[in-house]
């Protein structure tokens, strides 16, 4: 019997991790943001997994994707496989602009739009203006702003005046102040809200935030600008930037965000639905600071979308029915 021929197996050569130095132009970036434009076509919620299970490090240590990355910092960038279907284009979309010059881009961003893709979402606001903007060799988000969160979103265009404005923001010289309209009678005009707040994970694994002793500090400013018959109008101004820290702290008080699916009571959505409420009414409604780069002062201000107007108006008619009686 003849000798069968013999098949060399053939294996694969072993892709090797990737060491990156931060250098001047990635000095004060979010982990995060570094991987994502490191790592094109990767989806986001991979590489967060990475940076979870510690395949992604710095300086050999674990890390948070929240880490801000310093000079000469060296980052750990494992090989991540993903499917070989290619997720789709991002359309090119153009959004209100509220000002606009060679260092930023503000805009008026629309309830319902994710600022960026991950988590279920392909697409979002910066992958729609980098399709719609191919000449601008750089384009980054500098803040976020939670999917059904309307207002105004501060793009960078130059690295420079990102990591200025990333400074500007740890210190608190980002004047920022978001309108809310809220379940329940508001008896203070005015307070101080300082309760700490931590992250955490449900069992879903859906991101959550908490109010916590041992969590980091947080300070919201919250002024009521107008009381209706079930429901205030707040002015919350965020002295800290921490993840859902308006809806934390007002669901803690007992003044959750009318539509907010997460931290609202599951019989406050239920009724305010009845009323048409179809979204979280949270808009971010003015930004002051100095201009990272030439330093003027700049004080910004967006229109609230039609729904959140519309509705305003409607209880504000129903608030004065009532008083009179009527």
């Amino acid at each position: 019997m003849p000798d069968l021929p013999v098949r060399e197996a053939v294996t694969e050569p072993k892709v090797q991790a990737r060491l990156v130095e931060v250098t001047e132009a990635h000095e004060g970036q979010r982990l995060d943001n570094f991987l994502i434009r490191l790592c094109k076509g990767v989806p986001k919620s991979h590489l967060y997994k990475a940076v979870r299970g510690g395949q992604v490090r710095v300086n050999r240590g674990r890390c948070q994707v929240d880490y801000r990355l310093q000079l000469g910092d060296v980052v750990r960038i494992p090989p991540i496989r993903v499917a070989s279907s290619t997720a789709p284009e991002a359309p090119a979309k153009t959004f209100e602009v509220i000002y606009q010059d060679d260092a930023i881009l503000v805009i008026n961003k629309p309830p319902g739009v994710a600022v960026h893709g991950g988590s279920g979402v392909s697409h979002g606001v910066i992958e729609s203006l980098r399709a719609a903007n191919p000449d601008l060799r750089f384009l980054e988000l500098v803040h976020r702003l939670d999917r059904d969160t309307s207002g105004l979103l501060m793009l960078a265009k130059r690295r420079n005046a990102l990591v200025k404005l990333h400074a500007m923001m740890r210190e608190g010289k980002v004047n920022k102040h978001y309108l809310a309209l809220v379940e329940g009678r508001v008896a203070n005009d005015r307070q101080h809200l300082k309760a700490p707040l931590t992250k955490w994970l449900t069992a879903s694994g859906e991101r959550r935030v908490r109010v916590d002793p041992q969590g980091q500090p947080a300070h919201t400013i919250v002024t009521c600008v107008e009381r209706y018959v079930d429901c205030a109008l707040l002015d919350c101004e965020l002295r800290t930037g921490r993840t859902h820290q308006i809806r934390v702290h007002l669901s803690s008080i007992g003044h959750p965000i009318l539509g907010d699916t997460k931290y609202g009571s599951d019989e406050q959505l239920a009724s305010w639905r009845e009323l048409g409420i179809k979204r979280m009414f949270l808009h971010a409604w003015r930004l002051a600071f100095d201009h990272p780069l030439t330093g003027q002062r700049l004080a910004l201000e967006a229109p609230m979308p039609g729904s959140f107007h519309g509705f305003i108006q409607d209880i504000s008619k129903k608030s004065t029915k009532n008083r009179e009686g009527g």
